[in-house]
């Protein structure tokens, strides 16, 4: 599907299904409550969990939550783009809808996108993003590993071949130190080490 398609179903507040460089992502307009909820609801997944912002730069992320820019975001910079889930301070909690039980903070995906994507996230703007499969179930790391109940769900879907397959690493930098609180397709200690070393380098 071409990607003024999956634009269009964007801004239309439709779902659409998105390869990043991880896995096949279910998407929507993040600005809007209306269609992320209908995205949870489709996937099965608690409210109560949250859902990462998704941009193609993270300038675009720190424009619409400006509370995030210091510490946090001078590693974000070192690490971005990249296979991370980044969890930033949000205290003005704006998107409350995304952040389910912790509102003063916030996940951002900066993805390395395949060139199927990228222009869709370039022109959409920022997106909520999540894996595209039931909740529980296993990451689609082909077009046809979403389950069709998704796919029939959303407004667009954009085949980007086969992905790596496996999540991205969440890395909380809400607190003194970073936190892995789910190793993925970067492993634990270099995702510590690369954090750290933006830290040192930002000295």
């Amino acid at each position: 599907m071409a990607s003024g398609d999956a634009v269009a179903a964007v801004r239309a507040g439709q779902l659409v299904v998105l390869p990043t460089d991880t896995v096949y992502g279910l998407c929507c307009d993040a600005f809007r409550e209306p269609p992320f909820r209908r995205l949870t609801r489709l996937k099965g997944r608690p409210e109560s969990m949250p859902v990462a912002l998704l941009a193609a730069d993270l300038d675009v992320i720190l424009d619409a939550v400006p509370e995030a820019r210091g510490r946090a975001a001078v590693i974000a910079r070192a690490l971005l783009p990249g296979s991370y889930t980044l969890v930033l301070p949000n205290p003005a909690r704006r998107f409350r809808w995304l952040c389910g039980t912790t509102p003063e903070a916030i996940g951002v995906r900066v993805p390395n996108l395949p060139p199927e994507s990228a222009a869709v996230v370039e022109r959409a703007g920022l997106l909520a993003a999540t894996s595209a499969n039931l909740h529980g179930e296993p990451d689609p790391a082909r077009l046809e590993d979403v389950p069709p109940e998704i796919v029939d769900g959303c407004g667009a879907v954009v085949d980007a071949g086969e992905l790596a397959g496996t999540p991205s690493t969440v890395l909380d930098l809400t607190g003194p130190e970073p936190v892995v609180l789910r190793e993925g397709a970067v492993r634990a200690a270099d995702a510590l080490s690369a954090a750290a070393g933006a830290l040192g380098q930002a000295r």
